[in-house]
């Protein structure tokens, strides 16, 4: 309902005393108390006190108060200082033949700074404060928290200038960082720190918050148990202090260090972890590939599925719900009681329909690879992946001894040696160790990555003992140097800048990879290159990393669905029966 207008005159410039006794008419004590707050305070109480005596002047006050009232009726309205109290009418007649309306009582104050009154509108801007390591962690992090305030502490700027030497990743993320701090700072006028930095101002819109950092001490009160010259307590402590200065605002404190985050909320301090690097809150949500049908699906959906055939290969055109769950490279199987099961891979989604097309039985001996056949059903899948040359990317998840690497070192060696679709194999890895560091190694590239590759080893020994298992000693080794001349081990370290042409990449525990990794090497691409990343979400060694934020979770989740892209999680293991247990009990 729109307000009416706002008088011209203040409330203190009518009749105060014909003003109460007509309100007092109509009204309890406290509505026209509060009509007049305008007004000296005292006068408003004195003239309060007088209504409770004077109810039998009530018809002479009526007759002043609507003259009063068209009076100020006609002043213009002001838009820009309208008083809290002229969202009521100043002044009212008394009419003695209809029941007065039961008052409203007024706001006891204003509201607080910053929040909307009226309307539902949302809360004051959360102010998160960020701790060294997520920025380390996330140069773009300033840019991620929406419209909501960022508050630097001194001591993070400090350790940020500590960090940024060297050329390790994290390093490198601390310079990334001091670039953008210094590209909005020389955005804003000299001045201008005091009152904030907007992040959009170096084109990032979906930020529109402000940068705030720390211009003057803060005094805080920490228990003394906690030393005071170290920075995680000094953090701490400017959080204390931006609560206590902004009791209107929520304060958060964003940090990667668990143990941080325990001290403050030990405190009575509001601490998050810093959750937009995750892809998935859960791993189990992860994109798998697969798709089981239903035991009734041909059942429903017999009468609208269309087959043809091309050669050995058939093809269905299905329609319907089951639509809506398929995505372009997907693995859907049927394995009904009493029927033969059937295997097939998404092709084409269009409108309402999907193309579905059978799969080739790598598990056939007769189309081994390399000597090797799939031993299962999501092993059967990946190889058709692997031998698909319109598949440029493909990413293999699962425990260990599921038959990763050499699923993928079969297929590239019979792409390479046997149907010269690749030049060479390059397999590189994340150099994180799984204990202690034993230190720097001797030799080339080759030999330092040597010892990391001992996976690549076992299985190449697999494979040249079944490749050339009859052709005697000298023929054995024929067949090592051969596989080892087509096989170049890489390092990560030195892949910037780099184009590989008709290559075949194996990525080997890519779950150590942080996303800004992943792509840097998947990038490396060119024209008749495939990527594979292989990887084990259940062993990952790299700090600050978790299934939800690794490369291989966040690659999975956003190549899923392209024509020239596919991804299946291995679920059994074919290594031992004493690993296969293990993998479970322990």
């Amino acid at each position: 309902m729109p307000l009416p207008p706002a008088p011209g005159r203040r409330a203190a410039k009518l009749p105060a005393e014909a003003f109460l006794t007509t309100r007092a008419a109509e009204t309890d004590d406290a509505l026209g108390t509060a009509a007049i707050s305008d007004s000296t305070p005292a006068a408003a109480n004195g003239a309060a006190a007088k209504t409770r005596t004077r109810r039998a002047s009530t018809a002479a006050a009526t007759a002043a108060a609507p003259a009063a009232g068209s009076a100020a009726a006609k002043k213009p309205r002001s838009t820009r200082s309208a008083p809290q109290s002229a969202k009521a009418p100043a002044v009212t007649p008394a009419t003695p033949a209809a029941p007065a309306a039961p008052a409203k009582p007024a706001p006891a104050a204003a509201p607080v700074s910053g929040r909307k009154a009226r309307g539902g509108h949302p809360a004051p801007k959360t102010l998160f404060v960020l701790d060294t390591n997520v920025l380390l962690h996330d140069p773009s992090s300033l840019f991620r928290f929406e419209e909501h305030d960022i508050f630097l502490p001194m001591v993070v700027l400090e350790e940020l200038d500590n960090h940024k030497k060297g050329m390790t990743e994290v390093a490198r993320n601390g310079r990334q960082v001091s670039r953008t701090l210094d590209s909005l700072v020389a955005s804003q006028p000299a001045d201008g720190l005091d009152k904030g930095l907007p992040l959009s101002a170096t084109g990032q819109k979906g930020a529109t918050g402000t940068l705030y950092f720390q211009t003057h001490p803060l005094d805080s009160a920490l228990p003394e148990g906690l030393p005071q010259g170290k920075a995680d307590n000094q953090i701490l402590g400017v959080v204390a202090a931006l609560r206590g200065e902004y009791s209107d605002r929520e304060v958060v404190l964003v940090s990667k260090d668990i143990n941080m985050r325990v001290k403050a909320r030990a405190l009575g301090l509001a601490a998050e972890d810093y959750q937009n690097d995750k892809v998935l809150d859960d791993g189990d949500l992860l994109y798998a590939g697969v798709l089981a049908l239903p035991h009734d699906f041909w059942a429903k959906a017999g009468k609208n599925v269309e087959s043809w055939q091309e050669g050995a290969i058939t093809y269905y055109r299905v329609s319907g719900a089951i639509v809506d769950q398929l995505m372009i490279n997907q693995f859907v199987y049927y394995e009904g009681p009493g029927e033969p099961s059937l295997y097939m891979r998404v092709t084409e989604i269009r409108d309402r329909t999907a193309v579905l097309k059978t799969l080739r039985d790598f598990g056939n001996p007769k189309n081994a690879v390399w000597g090797v056949s799939t031993r299962n059903r999501e092993q059967n899948f990946a190889m058709n992946l692997l031998m698909n040359p319109d598949v440029d990317f493909v990413t293999l998840t699962g425990t260990a001894g599921t038959g990763k690497t050499l699923l993928a070192l079969a297929a590239g060696l019979a792409q390479v040696l046997d149907e010269r679709r690749y030049t060479e194999i390059i397999m590189t890895r994340a150099t994180v160790s799984v204990g202690e560091d034993i230190g720097f190694l001797p030799g080339t590239e080759e030999e330092k990555m040597g010892p990391w590759m001992g996976a690549l080893d076992d299985n190449l020994e697999f494979l040249a003992k079944g490749d050339g298992g009859n052709a005697g000693e000298w023929g054995r080794a024929a067949t090592n140097e051969l596989i080892r001349s087509r096989i170049k081990i890489k390092s990560m370290n030195f892949m910037r800048g780099r184009t590989f042409l008709n290559k075949y990449v194996i990525i080997d525990e890519a779950q150590n990879l942080t996303p800004k990794q992943m792509k840097t090497l998947i990038t490396r691409a060119g024209p008749g290159t495939k990527i594979i990343c292989m990887g084990n979400l259940a062993q990952i060694d790299t700090p600050y990393l978790t299934e939800g934020s690794s490369g291989l979770t966040y690659v999975v989740d956003r190549f899923k669905g392209w024509p020239h892209s596919g991804h299946i999680t291995l679920a059994r293991g074919e290594r031992s029966r004493l690993a296969d247990f293990a993998s479970e009990v322990l």
